[in-house]
């Protein structure tokens, strides 16, 4: 009976704790943007750079999130240029099968907002 009633407080006290917050997966798109989110990293496209997502997306309050990345802006000419990669901050928001982000580059770009949903391919439209 001791052990019965172990068991018993044992399960009562597992179905009291919170889930533990996922982070994000899946392909998002939207106008301009394309975002893979793979394992906790993500990368990304643009229709004239390309990014990376270094730390995992779990929303907070309101569907808010904050991750750090690269930013890698885009040129045309010749193939195998070399492209500079800038530290980024992405901020947004998740509400269901939606995200709206803004990305502040270390040099002061702001670039965004873009929307992306779920499951959508991205519309690019790529350098020339």
């Amino acid at each position: 009976m001791r052990a019965a009633a172990i068991a018993l407080l044992g399960l009562v006290g597992c179905s009291t704790m919170a889930p533990s917050p996922t982070a994000l997966g899946g392909e998002w798109g939207g106008p301009h943007v394309g975002l893979v989110l793979n394992g906790g990293l993500g990368a990304l496209q643009y229709d004239c750079a390309s990014g990376t997502i270094d730390s995992p997306i779990i929303h907070g309050p309101g569907g808010r999130f904050e991750v750090t990345g690269t930013h890698r802006p885009g040129q045309d000419g010749p193939v195998g240029q070399i492209f500079v990669s800038h530290r980024a901050q992405y901020t947004g928001t998740v509400n269901k099968d939606e995200m709206t982000f803004t990305a502040m580059v270390d040099d002061g770009t702001v670039i965004g907002p873009y929307v992306l949903k779920r499951g959508e391919p991205p519309q690019l439209t790529r350098c020339l």
